[in-house]
């Protein structure tokens, strides 16, 4: 970061950086803090995840030899990128908005290409995981953008959105998750885990992904796909029933949380779990 960002006034939060032969330190504490981080020249840090928001104006965390400092004023992409998705996040599904309908019957389609679908209200929905007839009820935990989720999931993987969709691959339990609902929940997951709806940054899973939201605008539906894939695995290596579901999805949550950290991690696609997506 430039020296012109970093005496703004804002808060700061480590995040990955580059691979870089130097070692920046953080400007916190004046005098004082740059000469213990000069005697301390591998092992400073100037703070730790609980005291943002308190005392503390910047927290760094070591990553591969590098610190770097990310201000909790956000660049102008990124602001605009996050209030987007904060945004999408508040949407309800409305079964009388026209796009909204559109959503579904598109996700009908992208996931039963050859069935036609008789309406929006049909016990054809059931096939799919849903918990009755009408999908537009299965929402509300999440709103809107766990339908968006679900569209970009079966139209950007479809094979892996297939298989799961299928419970194909590995030892079934007799009472599986139901798919829908389950994507519905994985939505809800993250949304939690990101804490996007905090006026500043609490954690540094949340500043990382602010950071790779940055890059790319469609990191959380990206996030959203590799949850997915996690959920499935880790149900199988679990051998979960239905009753656990909410085991895996917190165990599920702990390895995105452990992934996103990791220190060559700078975009989803890094994450090691990403290539389960095919």
């Amino acid at each position: 970061m430039e020296a012109a960002e970093r005496h703004q006034g804002g808060g700061c939060m480590a995040m990955p950086t580059l691979p870089s032969a130097s070692i920046s330190r953080c400007a916190h504490g004046g005098a004082a803090a740059a000469a213990a981080a000069s005697t301390n020249s591998d092992e400073a840090t100037c703070g730790s995840p609980r005291w943002i928001g308190k005392s503390l104006s910047c927290v760094c965390i070591k990553r591969k030899g590098t610190y770097e400092r990310i201000c909790m004023n956000l660049t102008p992409l990124q602001e605009e990128r996050l209030q987007r998705l904060k945004h999408r996040m508040r949407v309800y599904f409305d079964a009388s908005r026209q796009d909204h309908q559109g959503a579904l019957r598109a996700l009908w389609h992208a996931t039963y290409p050859d069935q036609e679908l008789h309406g929006l209200v049909s016990d054809q929905w059931k096939e799919m995981g849903w918990q009755g007839r009408d999908p537009s009820t299965d929402f509300r935990g999440a709103g809107f953008i766990s339908l968006e989720n679900l569209l970009f999931f079966a139209k950007t993987f479809s094979t892996s959105f297939q298989r799961l969709l299928k419970k194909q691959g590995g030892q079934r339990a007799t009472w599986e998750y139901p798919f829908a609902v389950a994507g519905v929940n994985i939505t809800f997951m993250i949304m939690q885990m990101l804490d996007l709806q905090s006026t500043k940054p609490r954690t540094f899973v949340r500043a990382v992904f602010v950071q790779m939201l940055s890059e790319d605008e469609w990191a959380f539906d990206l996030l959203y796909c590799v949850a997915f894939v996690v959920m499935d695995k880790q149900w199988l290596e679990k051998n979960a029933s239905y009753m656990e579901f909410n085991d895996v999805l917190r165990s599920t949550r702990a390895q995105l949380e452990r992934e996103l950290l990791l220190d060559d991690v700078m975009r989803i696609e890094d994450m090691p779990s990403y290539g389960l997506l095919c």
